[in-house]
């Protein structure tokens, strides 16, 4: 039979208080090599979601937030403008078709995020998340 600690509680307050620091402590722990994070809650006495709640809200990556003001801009009205004169007759160049550009974000943690264009080639992509993580 082993023994394990037995932590008694004799206050009438129900929650215990975590302070930032202590919360940004045992997230760092989740974040080590082969850590456990079920391991780094039962060691602080916690419950493992309550530590996965504090690490989504102490690696959340604030976004700055657009401030839409509303302001009145003045317009003035007047006649029609004159009709442009017409362009000397030329072959119109022959038109691409524009690609509609779409940018991914890759969101890293810890306030990291790559953005790459959405036709990226992967092996360069895995090159370079290698590099930004640090597993090269």
């Amino acid at each position: 039979m082993t023994k394990h600690p037995i932590e008694v509680i004799t206050s009438v307050e129900r929650r215990r208080r975590w302070s930032r620091e202590d919360k940004e402590r045992l997230v760092a722990a989740c974040f080590e090599p082969d850590a456990v994070i079920s391991e780094v809650a039962r060691a602080a006495g916690i419950h493992v979601s309550q530590l996965f709640r504090w690490r989504k809200e102490l690696c959340r990556i604030e976004e700055p937030s657009m401030q839409v003001s509303s302001t009145l801009v003045p317009v003035i009205v007047s006649e029609a403008a004159p009709a442009a004169q017409p362009a000397a007759l030329e072959a119109p160049a022959p038109s691409q078709p524009r690609r509609k550009r779409s940018d991914v974000t890759i969101e890293l943690g810890r306030g990291r995020r790559v953005r790459v264009d959405s036709d990226i080639d992967t092996e360069a992509l895995g090159r370079i998340l290698d590099c930004v993580l640090g597993r090269r």
